[in-house]
């Protein structure tokens, strides 16, 4: 039996705020994430108003005075994010044009910037002088306001930003709580329009305009630059038992007090191994995500080198730069058994570098997170057996995950959510980019033994032959069809 179109495409309703549209998408599938104790971030690709330089708004659940409700956190930057100042700096030209490029992960400002900070610290140890205290930004003033649609009453608290910050606008935060009986999509529409309400009023002119989407894979007013790169471990289908330890990683990691209060050390390294094509590169971009850190991926090239001793210098500069991030970073080996290998007692030139980098990386393994916590490492390979045991013992690779190919049950998640995020990103009222008759379950039967992967390019297939026959012909086509996928799965489908 064909799945109902409502499995799919999930119901969305459409409120109207100061000029603004704002749809919530799929509001039984947030609330169901949200009680599940997964907070979801509704803006995130969302293009934003002039005069922004950013805005999230997230929505979870709390428990108070013994009973559930629901919980919506927003924060607004007016005008561009702050560049950290580094301290020893300062703000003339030099300094400002440093913290800049530094900010922006450029590879030469971080070293400079690391060299520079490195130096300071060791001045104030040797005058014995203690750190500086990390300051935050200040609360100025709070406001609340009321939606009388709803009965929403927010609070509305405007920040000085530290000293420490150089050339960043106020920050604007927002909180509200519903009780879990009375949540309902309105409430969730009326608390982005508090927010838009508040960026219009910051950033002059006649306020935001447009068309806001809330939903678990959201995208804001048309698409943004890279939006299709983004992923969230709500987007990993098929992969329940890893989705949940990885989650449990990220607690891990954005709690640094709980850990030290106990003593505990989080997960240095996580080593992801199967075939290729079963998402271990999406996981890692996924835990990014899910952070909230940036996504650094050590490609081949960056590290070997035919010169003599240039990989090792190389390997070095890798991890000398992962010391001084300043910011949470996952850092990706992908493919690891191609970049950083083992050969055993070679005496040939090429086995010794090669050696010579994997003993390297071992070290400097070996207490990177004493030096920069805020670092977590991701490695993958097709070919575990390829990796030397020392390379990846515990201490350096403290978890170990297998990847497999999905099930039948994998794929139907992975298919279903694919095709739903699809929905989300390109059907607009008008057109429709799928049928009514999809049938996941079917799809998934029809393909067996295909990886993530595959079943994306199946589906990219279908959206490029709907296209080019609109180019050619002018005329819109029929939305993609069960018939349409499990064409281009047979073509694909390993016999």
């Amino acid at each position: 039996m064909p799945q109902p179109e409502h499995s799919l495409r999930p119901a969305a309703e459409t409120f109207e705020y100061a000029g603004c549209q704002i749809t919530v998408v799929g509001f039984d599938e947030i609330v169901a994430a949200a009680a599940a104790d997964q907070p979801v971030e509704l803006l995130r690709g969302a293009a934003l108003p002039p005069g922004i330089g950013s805005a999230r708004l997230s929505f979870s659940t709390r428990a108070r005075d013994g009973d559930p409700v629901y919980r919506l956190d927003a924060s607004l930057r007016i005008g561009r994010e702050p560049q950290p100042a580094f301290g020893v700096l300062g703000r003339d030209p030099v300094g400002l044009l440093l913290a800049r490029r530094a900010a922006a992960r450029d590879d030469w400002g971080v070293r400079v910037v690391g060299g520079v900070g490195a130096a300071g610290s060791g001045v104030s140890r040797w005058l014995g002088r203690p750190p500086a205290p990390v300051r935050e930004e200040q609360p100025v003033r709070s406001v609340a306001r009321t939606d009388p649609a709803t009965g929403l009453r927010a609070t509305v608290t405007y920040h000085r930003p530290p000293s420490r910050f150089a050339g960043g606008g106020p920050l604007v935060t927002v909180q509200a709580s519903v009780p879990s009986g009375q949540m309902s999509p309105r409430h969730l529409a009326a608390m982005l329009g508090v927010v838009l309400d508040i960026a219009g009023r910051a950033a002059g002119g006649d306020g935001p305009h447009g068309e806001y989407v809330l939903s678990r894979y959201p995208m804001g007013p048309s698409s943004g630059a890279d939006a299709a790169e983004r992923v969230t471990l709500d987007q990993v289908g098929g992969l329940d038992a890893v989705v949940a330890q990885f989650r449990q990683i990220a607690v891990s990691f954005q709690h640094p007090q709980v850990m030290a209060r106990w003593g505990a050390r989080r997960p240095q390294g996580i080593l992801l191994y199967g075939p290729p094509g079963t998402g271990k590169t999406m996981l890692a971009r996924a835990l990014a995500a899910e952070i909230g850190a940036t996504f650094r991926e050590i490609r081949t090239p960056e590290i070997l080198d035919k010169w003599l001793g240039g990989s090792e210098r190389n390997i070095k500069r890798i991890f000398r730069d992962a010391r001084r991030y300043r910011e949470p970073t996952v850092m990706l080996f992908d493919e690891f058994d191609s970049i950083i290998s083992y050969t055993g007692a070679g005496m040939d030139a090429a086995s010794q570098a090669i050696n010579a980098v994997a003993g390297i990386f071992k070290q400097e393994m070996n207490d990177l997170i004493e030096h920069n916590p805020n670092v977590i490492v991701v490695a993958t390979t097709n070919f575990p057996e390829r990796v030397d045991d020392s390379l990846i013992r515990s201490g350096r690779f403290d978890i170990k995950l297998a990847i497999p190919r999905p099930d039948h049950s994998g794929r139907a998640q992975i298919i279903a959510k694919m095709i739903r995020q699809l929905m989300t990103r390109h059907e607009t009222a008008g057109f429709r980019m799928f049928a009514d008759d999809i049938d996941v379950d079917g799809l998934a039967t029809a393909s067996a033994g295909m990886t993530g992967a595959d079943l994306k390019e199946a589906l990219r297939r279908a959206q490029l032959a709907k296209a080019m026959q609109e180019a050619r012909t002018g005329a819109a086509p029929t939305p993609i069809s069960q018939h349409d996928i499990a064409g281009h799965i047979a073509e694909l489908v390993i016999r």
